[in-house]
């Protein structure tokens, strides 16, 4: 398939395709006319950068599972760099929830003293009208 197709059924733009190109997760064959070619192995390759972009992986997080696909993996987190940046990835997702339950516990005191020091409770009561 052409570039412009398989940037429609990769749900991305032909520029993408050409940048990931250009960082090597994405085989640049070329036909007789010149003209990027690319197979279902392709759109594979990219759905799984997709994925994980979509997951918050960094760009360059995706190569190891560009890699083991295209080491012939029928998936591409089978392989032990896959899995390492996996593993790197909860540590980072562990520490940014780790810091945001901070901020929110933070946040959470200084309303307290706020409505404290303004006199309002903090809870305000709902009345039923009948």
């Amino acid at each position: 398939m052409r570039i412009g197709e398989l940037a429609e059924r990769a749900g991305t733009s032909t520029r993408t395709l050409r940048y990931y190109e250009s960082r090597g997760l994405l085989p640049a064959r070329r036909d007789g006319n010149g003209h990027r070619t690319y197979d279902e192995a392709d759109l594979r390759l990219l759905r799984q950068i997709r994925m994980l972009q979509d997951f918050g992986f960094e760009l360059e997080e995706t190569r190891p599972f560009v890699d083991c696909l295209r080491a012939g993996h029928p998936a591409g987190d089978s392989c032990p760099a896959s899995l390492a940046v996996y593993r790197r990835k909860l540590v980072e997702l562990d520490g940014l929830i780790g810091r945001l339950t901070d901020v929110r516990d933070q946040l959470g005191r200084q309303l307290a003293d706020a409505e404290l020091a303004a006199g309002v409770a903090a809870v305000p009561k709902c009345e039923m009208t009948g």
